[in-house]
């Protein structure tokens, strides 16, 4: 069933011009953007929003990490290595599963979404689309993909859970940022909870 998901998929690569140009751009630039997203949000958006930015990059971190050591006792060859595949892009034969764009994606958008919920709905939209693309270019299997949206959604409850406990590390690092280029705060020790970051 997985490559036959992944077949039906991926045979649509190459024959929509438009399509196939929308898929290459989103797999190639979709960290880029989320990126943009949580810099936007830490330049332009309140204190809760940089707790949020803190927390994503957390979460993504995270979830690289996992994938890193899933890869270090379990091998999935790519889709491309033992099948016909319809490649937009080139890519190295590393491990399948799970799906490092993916889960960077689904981790940054649930940690947005945890927090910032209306924010949060567009980029888990804009994430499974990065899911998608990634079979559609012909990188990933179906599985590698829900793989990595299970260590996405592990990783991003996991951090908003212990987020209270994980608390001094936004304190510190936005007291530095306001000391560096806004002047001198408050202490991160003496700076309030406010609202769902109590």
């Amino acid at each position: 069933m997985n490559v036959e998901i992944f077949q039906a998929i991926n045979q649509l690569a190459g024959t929509h011009p438009i399509l196939d140009a929308t898929m290459v751009f989103i797999t190639e630039k979709a960290l880029y953007i989320f990126a943009f997203t949580l810099l936007f949000m830490w330049l332009f958006g309140n204190e809760k929003y940089k707790y949020t930015v803190v927390y994503a990059a957390l979460t993504g971190a995270l979830g690289l990490i996992i994938n890193f050591l899933i890869n270090q006792i379990y091998f999935e060859p790519r889709p491309f290595v033992t099948h016909h595949v319809n490649m937009l892009i080139p890519h190295i034969a590393d491990a399948s599963f799970p799906s490092d764009h993916t889960t960077g994606a689904f981790s940054l958008a649930l940690a947005i979404f945890l927090w910032h919920r209306k924010i949060g709905f567009i980029t888990v939209l804009f994430a499974t689309l990065t899911g998608f693309s990634r079979i559609y270019v012909g990188h990933h299997y179906p599985f590698d993909v829900l793989g990595s949206i299970l260590v996405a959604l592990s990783v991003s409850l996991i951090v908003f859970k212990a987020s209270s406990f994980l608390k001094p590390i936004p304190n510190a690092i936005i007291y530095i940022y306001n000391k560096l280029l806004r002047g001198p705060k408050n202490s991160p020790f003496e700076q309030k909870d406010s609202g769902s970051y109590k």
